[in-house]
């Protein structure tokens, strides 16, 4: 038996509950993997709150990192004693699970399993957005909002090594002392001032190229508003709500604007996609160019908390929870 958080019913943080659940023996293809930390992410949220549809019961969690403890028939790619980690594979908040071994990264020697719990789905989704859905050149400049988060740090200490100017937003300006020491140029208070404006003023009335905004409702259109012509709104989280209809006029009023909302499971749904967009994000890290902060860390059985916090937006950084 394995201790577990499910939720029966979609809703607040309440509806998480601390159940004991069977875990068999992993049939083919599968891996046991037994969890030392599990990362919590803003999708987590999306799917316990029903925004996301989901199987009920469902075991929430959508990354981990811990140590093979048996395969099933088939499997090849890794054996009981390594060590693993993974994102976007349902059900990590939990003692001991089974699940795919074609998800399953090897956690290279160096890494913490804390480490690997608060990099892999934040880390990669930081990979996808600035390699592959626009690939940042030496000397851009671009606006990431949500710089103090656990997506936000990684991706500020990223751009930087990338050679590019980096505007963040933050909503208190010790938030914004925290994106700064990770390497944004600058960073907006957008509680204290408008950020479309100083994001004009800093590009001398042009905007930028890109924009990565998270928070979704509340910053969307003034996202719109800091792109020069041809620039791309990338828009891949709803931590403020979801971005409501809109008419596909305003994007040619702005300027023929270009408009995406990626997902990392599309991005790394080929084995081999995986494995390049981790690689590349170990190899970063590895070499002391990102550093992987743990924000807080918590019981796993107190993960209603860890979801408050986060949605309250009291957390920086990456957090974890720890079975």
């Amino acid at each position: 038996m394995s201790k577990a958080i499910r939720f029966h019913q979609t809703g607040g943080p309440e509806v998480l509950q601390w159940d004991e659940v069977a875990v068999g023996a992993p049939g083919p293809g599968e891996v046991q993997v037994r969890h030392a930390a599990c990362g919590v992410n803003f999708v987590d949220c999306y799917q316990r709150s029903g925004l996301y549809q989901v199987p009920l019961p469902f075991t929430a969690g959508n990354e981990g990192a811990g140590v093979v403890e048996a395969v099933g028939p088939g499997v090849t790619a890794v054996k009981p004693g390594d060590r693993v980690a993974y994102a976007m594979a349902p059900g990590s908040y939990c003692e001991l699970r089974n699940m795919t071994a074609d998800r399953l990264c090897l956690l290279p020697e160096g890494l913490s399993f804390e480490q690997g719990a608060a990099m892999m789905l934040k880390g990669m989704t930081v990979q996808y957005l600035i390699r592959r859905t626009h690939r940042v050149e030496p000397g851009e400049t671009v606006l990431f909002h949500a710089a103090a988060g656990g997506v936000g740090l990684i991706a500020c200490q990223w751009l930087k090594a990338l050679g590019a100017t980096v505007i963040g937003t933050a909503g208190t300006e010790e938030k914004c002392e925290l994106a700064r020491a990770h390497g944004a140029d600058h960073c907006i208070n957008y509680r204290a001032g408008d950020f479309v404006a100083r994001v004009k003023e800093l590009t001398r009335g042009e905007g930028v190229p890109v924009v990565y905004d998270s928070v979704g409702k509340d910053t969307f259109q003034g996202s719109l508003a800091c792109l020069r012509p041809l620039g791309l709104m990338v828009s891949f989280g709803n931590a403020s709500g979801a971005v409501p209809p809109m008419s596909l006029g305003v994007l040619a009023a702005g300027g023929s604007l270009f408009l995406t909302r990626p997902t990392l499971a599309t991005y790394t749904a080929k084995r081999a996609d995986l494995m390049a967009t981790a690689g590349e994000l170990f190899d970063i890290v590895l070499a002391g160019k990102v550093k992987i902060g743990i924000g807080r860390r918590y019981p796993l059985k107190d993960a209603a908390q860890a979801h408050i916090d986060l949605e309250a937006r009291a957390t920086t950084g990456a957090s974890v929870l720890v079975p």
